[in-house]
């Protein structure tokens, strides 16, 4: 029987980080659904779909098969049979993206091929309602969070090593920002499953992050 783990948490929790970090040690596969999101988009660009046309993309959707494979432990995503990765971070496929993720059903779709992966492999799914709606029967949820002050300081710390100006004060009215309204959107807000352990990063470093949910998924293993 296959183990699905899922990780949510608010915007700059690290859920990312974490989960590919986990799969890695774990030997699970990490899902990346934002890149299958990505290889929607690349169908619909290379069949000529209107992202404006909802009815178009309605129809297109129902011949869109999305898997992801490892290769040399290098995460691989397969659209319709065909390794798409290299065209997951053109522009054109980002705008396209951008445009068509907000139909319903684009997402009934993917979450629909999430699951299947999840049923298929061991997996660990990262988001804002993994958890909730995406596998709400997920053997583990996690609900990654930290304040967002610290969730701050790391971004603000990132992007000064980048040499990029900043403002801290600015990044945590933005983030904050960004909380309230993944809280608060209509389909599928942000919240902890009733579940869900609930694992705060404010004062842990990467490493610890990994070791405290490692030992909690290989508790819930015994």
């Amino acid at each position: 029987m296959s183990v699905s783990v899922a990780i949510d948490g608010p915007a700059g929790a690290g859920k990312s980080t974490i989960a590919k970090l986990l799969a890695a040690k774990m030997n699970y596969i990490y899902v990346d659904t934002g890149a299958m999101y990505r290889a929607m988009a690349v169908y619909f660009s290379q069949n000529q779909v209107n992202p404006e046309d909802e009815e178009a993309v309605n129809a297109a959707v129902e011949n869109v098969n999305i898997t992801i494979e490892y290769i040399d432990g290098v995460q691989q995503v397969i659209l319709n049979g065909e390794n798409v990765t290299h065209l997951l971070r053109t522009e054109e496929t980002g705008k396209m993206a951008s445009k068509t993720s907000k139909y319903a059903a684009v997402r009934s779709k993917l979450v629909d091929l999430q699951r299947k992966l999840a049923k298929t492999a061991d997996v660990i799914m990262d988001g804002r309602d993994i958890g909730t709606t995406v596998l709400p029967d997920a053997f583990v949820k996690i609900y990654l969070t930290a304040s967002s002050s610290a969730r701050a300081k790391r971004r603000y710390d990132e992007l000064m090593e980048n040499g990029e100006k900043c403002s801290l004060s600015e990044i945590k009215a933005d983030i904050e920002s960004r909380d309230y309204a993944d809280m608060h959107r209509e389909i599928s807000p942000l919240r902890k499953a009733d579940d869900a352990v609930l694992v705060d990063t404010s004062d842990m470093n990467i490493e610890e992050v990994v070791a405290a949910i490692t030992q909690i998924i290989e508790e819930k293993q015994k």
